[in-house]
């Protein structure tokens, strides 16, 4: 299929998040590409969020508003839903740079590749951080290298290695990037910047309590995944050594 024709699904899940969704939803209804399909997964808001999104609800592909078992559920919802040829979770604390994003991202998606992953920045409105997707390598077996906000996931990849793990609150798309990475994934990666990405997120939050609860689901993501003895060994030194030097880290840092 010709990129310009691509159609491109975009997924929001949220939950009570009134203060940042209507920036959100902007951003992508603005966008100047013709080929886009909006979904919406709230998991049924109490703090006004969903009047908000009622707002919009005729000018949005699908809403959906119930309960959930937490975020993995709520993207795999939206992930049913979608249709398009390639996929772009886009969070509700997050939003597109500029109304071209998506005609310039898909202006650059080139070949049968399974994911096109852009740069994000990432920060608030003292400091940005521009942070670039890289290709896959061996560094992923311990380290994310794709944000998922600048990431277009080829809708047939799901198919293959399957959905978000909902056993995960947190490293959902780290499991799925390291799947996709020892499913012998094709990957492109660009310098330009699709997204913000706001450090309000359940993965930004820097106290101790919260980085052990991530540190313990990338562990499990790790030995979900792990193929060689070799690299198991490997996992069980590191998973030693890591936490020790990440409490000094936070330690010097507060």
């Amino acid at each position: 299929m010709n990129s310009k024709q691509l159609k491109i699904s975009i997924i929001t899940v949220c939950l009570n998040a009134k203060e940042h969704i209507e920036t959100c939803i902007n951003s992508v209804l603005n966008q100047t590409y013709p080929h886009i399909e909006y979904i919406i997964v709230d998991g049924d808001s109490s703090d006004g969020t969903r009047e908000v999104l009622y707002q919009y609800e005729v000018r949005l592909d699908r809403l959906v508003s119930e309960k959930d078992n937490g975020i993995a559920q709520a993207m795999n919802k939206g992930l049913r839903l979608a249709t398009g040829d390639y996929i772009l979770f886009l969070n509700a604390d997050d939003y597109l740079l500029e109304n071209h994003t998506i005609e310039k991202a898909v202006g650059r998606m080139t070949g049968d590749i399974d994911i096109h992953g852009f740069s994000v920045l990432y920060g608030d409105d003292e400091k940005t951080v521009k942070m670039k997707s890289t290709p896959f390598s061996f560094m992923i077996n311990f380290k994310t290298c794709i944000m998922h906000q600048g990431a277009f996931c080829k809708r047939e990849l799901f198919d293959r290695i399957g959905p978000f793990n909902e056993t995960f609150s947190i490293a959902m798309d780290y499991d799925f990037f390291l799947r996709a990475y020892h499913a012998k994934s094709s990957i492109q990666c660009h310098g330009y910047p699709t997204s913000f990405m706001r450090d309000t997120g359940v993965s930004s939050q820097k106290d101790f309590k919260s980085l052990q609860k991530r540190f313990a689901e990338e562990r499990d993501a790790h030995y979900k995944n792990v193929i060689h003895p070799g690299m198991k060994m490997l996992y069980h030194v590191y998973w030693i050594l890591y936490p020790i030097y990440r409490r000094i880290k936070w330690i010097k840092q507060t």
